[in-house]
């Protein structure tokens, strides 16, 4: 997936997050693109939840959404793969 790709999707999931979560902020949703950590940052913030809680749900709710990579892990393997040839 590229980074494109990867925009992308987070852009359409952008809604669903904000059904999940409403207490975040269009802004909390730019900040976080696809970033597990960033998002469970934000629920701590937004929640009150404890960082382990906010953690493991950040990362069941971008597993479900096959979105379960961080954009930056996803950015450096398309590129490792680029370099080593393979697509």
């Amino acid at each position: 997936m590229n980074t494109e790709q990867i925009s992308g999707k987070w852009k359409q999931m952008k809604g669903a997050a904000k059904q999940q979560w409403g207490k975040l902020t269009d802004d909390d949703l730019e900040v976080i693109a696809g970033k597990k950590d960033a998002l469970a940052g934000k629920l701590q913030e937004r929640y009150g939840m404890a960082k382990e809680e906010a953690h493991k749900r950040a990362e069941e709710w971008l597993k479900s959404h096959n979105f379960d990579t961080p954009v930056g892990q996803q950015h450096e393997q398309t590129h490792k793969e680029h370099a080593s040839g393979k697509r």
